[in-house]
């Protein structure tokens, strides 16, 4: 050490290169998981805007609900099968939930859940607070940057955003992003989703059924892929995105029967609840809260009345309107405390849940995007939710989905999760050693010493494409714009990403199914 210091001391020059080598040679170089700063399931619950007496109020309050409103419209399998387990069907045709029924239900439900990847290192444990991001939203609209206009989305849109996933450190699962509205009948856009999605990524995939008669073409089409039915059973690397409720207290007919042929089939579902508050939601945060927890609980008996511990996702997914016009507004901080509120509410059940994140009303990924998409996520993640839904690309209040916004979003959601993960408070990083090596021995700085250079990549998290050039080297880099260099990034990933299946398979697919994207 003592001739390396000399060695310093005479060529400064060479001192401050070798040590920039170093730390790039660090910052390149590949970490174990369980060394990465930030990772998939990182647990958070830091936040929390409810008191304990709040979530017992909301509580009671939607057991209430279920008790004297409760549901109506259910099929007539769903009343057969609720009414069996000790739902009360009444003379106005509406389904009520005694609460013993929801507690007796509620202890039957799988908890400590694993939603399966295709590749087993993309499973997604969802136990406690772990936090996971992930796209959704089933946008109309794709917003190309490259002309700032907004056209229908396609199914090679939908295959692009699959394969830009499979890219993304930090974007954690794919749901559908978008609707293949170039495929106009619907037994061929869902299974054109569901292939555009497994042929792009590796990583847990939702999707949706546009009718029940659909499903089991979809299911023959995931035995496939996954190498037999067993297979499938074993390890089913789909969840079918379910809205069986229609705000207020409805149930939605068909989607309920695409429910349970998804339950018989072995498929996790998301119970989703998306009513939006002040429309089809009360306006009180907390009452929208309540009513939807009270139809998310309603879907729990639901499920298990069918299938007792059947794989679901507590899906309270309300959003918030703008008062004034009585349009959604997804990236408001209203939104980003519903989001939070109802991941309280998951872990007062402990149930595995998933809610609404990082959606911008912005046009295009701007500023406005950037705070709305900030906010919203870091609520949802430092609150502990399971499963963060549309956490990146969606924009125009879930109108429009940007390829290029899917790419910033992963560093957005990298810095999030660094929040997530807190400030490491040991015997270590408290130890006042570093700090008499440099303020009483060494050089009066910690650049470069060892404890900086350990620490470097296990501490920090860097963005990709965000830049923190000083206004010099800006300069002298011909003043890159952010949203130049994600175009850049999207188009360089495109054109490496490779289809996931093996070309002989994927040829026989196309041979038996009209496939819409290259």
């Amino acid at each position: 050490m003592q001739e390396g210091s000399a060695m310093i001391e005479e060529k400064p020059k060479q001192r401050r290169s070798g040590g920039r080598a170093a730390r790039v040679a660090l910052r390149n170089a590949p970490l174990a998981e369980d060394l990465r700063p930030i990772r998939p399931g990182l647990p958070g619950g830091q936040y929390k805007p409810l008191s304990d007496a709040d979530v017992l109020r909301i509580h009671h309050a939607a057991l209430d609900a279920l008790e004297q409103i409760g549901l109506s419209q259910a099929p007539p399998s769903g009343i057969e099968a609720m009414t069996k387990a000790g739902a009360i069907l009444g003379d106005d045709g509406r389904l009520r939930f005694p609460r013993a029924l929801v507690e007796d239900m509620l202890a039957k439900a799988a908890r400590d859940i694993t939603l399966c990847g295709r590749d087993e290192k993309y499973d997604l444990h969802l136990t406690g607070s772990n936090v996971h991001f992930g796209t959704a939203g089933a946008a109309v609209h794709v917003v190309d940057l490259e002309t700032n206009i907004y056209r229908d989305s396609t199914a090679q849109d939908l295959h692009d955003a699959a394969r830009i996933t499979q890219t993304l450190d930090n974007i954690h699962f794919f749901q559908r992003a978008m609707v293949a509205r170039d495929v106009a009948d619907s037994r061929e856009l869902d299974l054109n989703t569901i292939y555009a999605s497994c042929a792009g990524t590796t990583k847990h995939i939702g999707t949706s059924f546009s009718e029940p008669e659909n499903v089991p073409s979809g299911i023959d089409m995931l035995h496939r892929i996954a190498g037999g039915e067993e297979a499938w059973r074993a390890r089913p690397f789909m969840s079918n995105s379910n809205c069986f409720v229609v705000p207020p207290m409805k149930f939605a007919e068909e989607s309920c029967l695409v429910m349970e042929a998804c339950i018989r089939a072995g498929m996790p579902v998301l119970l989703l609840s998306a009513g939006q508050a002040g429309a089809t939601a009360p306006a009180p945060i907390a009452l929208t809260i309540v009513q939807a927890v009270a139809e998310c609980l309603a879907g729990v008996v639901y499920v298990n009345a069918i299938a007792p511990g059947h794989t679901a996702v507590f899906g309270t997914w309300p959003f918030v309107s703008d008062l004034r016009t009585g349009a959604m507004s997804g990236g408001s901080a209203e939104q980003a405390l519903l989001t939070a509120g109802c991941a309280q509410m998951h872990r007062f059940y402990n149930l595995p849940g998933g809610a609404a994140g990082g959606i911008s009303d912005s046009k295009l990924p701007d500023m406005q995007a950037g705070w709305e998409q900030g906010i919203t996520n870091v609520l949802a993640g430092l609150s502990g939710l399971n499963m963060v839904y549309e956490a990146a690309g969606m924009h125009a209040s879930l109108l429009g989905f940007c390829l290029e916004s899917l790419v910033l979003g992963d560093d957005i959601i990298g810095q999030v999760l660094r929040t997530v993960r807190g400030i490491d408070v040991t015997e270590d990083s408290t130890s006042i050693e570093a700090m008499k090596a440099v303020c009483l021995d060494g050089p009066g700085h910690y650049l470069g010493s060892d404890q900086t250079l350990q620490l470097m990549q296990t501490e920090y998290v860097y963005p990709t494409l965000g830049n923190r050039m000083s206004p010099k080297e800006w300069n002298e880099a011909d003043r890159p714009l952010l949203i130049d260099k994600a175009i850049e990034r999207k188009n360089e990933i495109l054109k490496n990403a490779k289809i996931t299946f093996d070309p002989g398979f994927d040829a026989a697919i196309r041979e038996d199914y009209k496939i819409y994207f290259k």
